[in-house]
């Protein structure tokens, strides 16, 4: 009857995997017809050549993942020895990584990524070796390569993307898609990775993920341009102007603390996901972790776990589609409040019910959605608020908070059902930090100009209202250009009262704005901007 039971609940799993699979072709198909492909053939070669490095880089990454911690078994390491190892991979990124990693603001974008190649592939060889201290220098140059892997890519796309003089609406696009292939890269890179490992052992994956690391130098040696940040300022230097950025700038501080919060909660779930769906009874989310562990590697029946992480990834390429879907009409800001909270939601079913593993793998399937929203709106949000300058350096302090709570969680013994209280509680802080974004945008205008309202016109179903932007100077107030935007809620009223009336100019001793005027229906206006929160 058990073993019925436990056919019963893989074929739950299994069918969940086909479910969402056919929702993201459906979805995808979907999007392709809603969102125009950018005619610009110099976007999209761009386009190309920048997706087919990352994709390298991050196929690299994802081949060693699912083998590391086998690998460490099979050379029969204690585990002690293993979460030590680990411990100093995270603590490597946070340290060192921070270090290396803003190198890219001063010797060069390009150059890091390639450093990233090289690091990550001599990370890779030292997995020959059964000697901790050789394995434990390959962790070290992994954590190095991790930070690089996610702050000196992104810094050289949006640096070249701006040079090049497109639109900034298409970044978002190369996120998306980004993060779509991700997704598809990581399935194929386990099945890959469980192939070789089948038939040369579980260093083979590592061996395949040296070769992509030498084809993705190669590439950008011969596809990528340098670019820089700061080259005037050491290395010293341009950690304090970052630092002192984070904290001067109310925007960046609210990304720092959004990433690190989602992050770290993502980087928990991935530890957790395992043993919180393969406890049958309740009271496993009240045991250790270590205790835990023990029983399921003692016959304790196992999840399906291909299928799992499968539906995980085809779960997240759902949220780049969503993405792409919210973007045509709503600004990143707005609609990422929404999107962390229903993370927060999902990740607080296993406290709440405990054992119930169907309901939580569909609270888990919902997060993975969130990800995949998440990461192209982070990083279309960082295009817009991180200075040059110091953008890879910047990118790099934001992912310290994040690996210090990872080695915490790694380095305590803590129940489950308190790991994932910690997780819901850190993405309402971040969802709080999204408000608080959101909030800074429409607040933060000088006294010096104003927003009259100018008009509105029909645009699909909604009405989109146009405002003149005036500057005062030479005791004038002069028009510089029309805003087209559609406000909601309470943002247009926060706006009146801090950007349009009378009352706030009058306070700092300026004269009235230019009175609204009614606008000409045949007369075409230029438009800055068209957006919509």
């Amino acid at each position: 009857m058990l073993d019925f039971l436990h056919l019963a609940e893989m074929d739950s799993f299994v069918i969940g995997f086909w479910i969402v699979s056919a929702l993201c072709a459906v979805l995808y198909l979907y999007t392709r017809t809603k969102v125009t492909t950018p005619p610009d053939a110099n976007f999209r070669s761009f386009q190309r050549t920048y997706l087919l490095v990352y994709l390298f880089a991050m196929a690299g990454d994802w081949l060693q993942g699912p083998y590391v911690y086998a690998l460490y078994q099979s050379y029969n390491m204690s585990t002690h020895d293993i979460e030590v190892l680990f411990v100093a991979g995270f603590g490597s990124s946070m340290i060192f990584g921070t270090i290396i990693g803003s190198f890219a603001d001063k010797y060069g974008r390009r150059a890091n990524c390639i450093l990233y190649g090289i690091a990550y592939g001599l990370s890779c060889i030292t997995k020959h070796f059964n000697n901790f201290w050789i394995l434990m220098v390959g962790r070290l140059l992994g954590g190095i390569a991790t930070s690089i892997l996610y702050s000196a890519f992104e810094s050289w796309l949006i640096y070249e993307h701006n040079k090049r003089g497109f639109d900034q609406d298409l970044l978002g696009t190369i996120f998306s898609h980004a993060v779509l292939g991700n997704s598809l890269v990581a399935i194929t890179s386990g099945l890959i990775a469980q192939q070789f490992a089948d038939i040369w052992g579980f260093v083979a994956p590592f061996d395949v993920s040296l070769t992509l690391m030498v084809i993705m130098i190669v590439v950008i040696m011969f596809t990528w341009v340098e670019n820089y940040g700061d080259q005037t300022t050491n290395t010293f230097r341009s950690l304090k102007d970052a630092t002192s950025a984070i904290m001067t700038d109310h925007k960046i501080l609210c990304l720092g603390l959004i990433q690190s919060l989602f992050e770290g909660s993502m980087f928990m779930f991935v530890l957790e996901w395992t043993p919180a769906l393969s406890p049958p009874k309740p009271s496993d989310f009240m045991m250790s972790k270590k205790s835990l562990k023990g029983e399921l590697e003692h016959g304790r029946k196992t999840i399906p776990h291909g299928y799992v992480f499968a539906g995980f990834m085809v779960a997240i390429m759902i949220g780049s589609s969503l993405f792409k879907l919210l973007s045509k009409s709503h600004l990143p800001e707005s609609f990422m409040r929404g999107v962390l909270f229903v993370a927060a939601c999902t990740l607080i079913i296993p406290v709440l019910y405990p054992g119930n593993q169907m309901l939580i793998f569909v609270g888990f399937l919902v997060f993975e959605v969130c990800v995949g929203i998440f990461w192209p709106s982070l990083s279309t949000m960082r295009g817009k608020y991180v200075p040059e300058a110091t953008r890879a350096t910047i990118m790099n302090i934001f992912r310290i908070p994040l690996n210090l709570i990872v080695v915490i969680i790694l380095t305590q013994n803590l129940p489950l059902h308190v790991v994932f209280e910690c997780c819901t509680v850190f993405l309402i802080v971040a969802t709080l930090c999204q408000q608080w974004l959101l909030f800074d945008n429409f607040v933060d205008v000088p006294p010096y100009q104003s927003l009259e309202r100018f008009g509105y016109n029909r645009h699909g179903h909604d009405y989109v209202f146009e405002y003149v932007f005036f500057e005062f100077t030479n005791q004038k107030w002069v028009p510089q250009s029309l805003v087209r935007a559609k406000f909601i809620g309470c943002s247009v009223q926060r706006m009146s009262k801090s950007a349009v009336g009378d009352t706030e100019n009058n306070k700092n001793g300026l004269p009235a704005a230019p009175a609204a005027r009614d606008p000409d229906p045949e007369e075409k206006q230029p438009l800055i901007e068209d957006v919509s929160i």
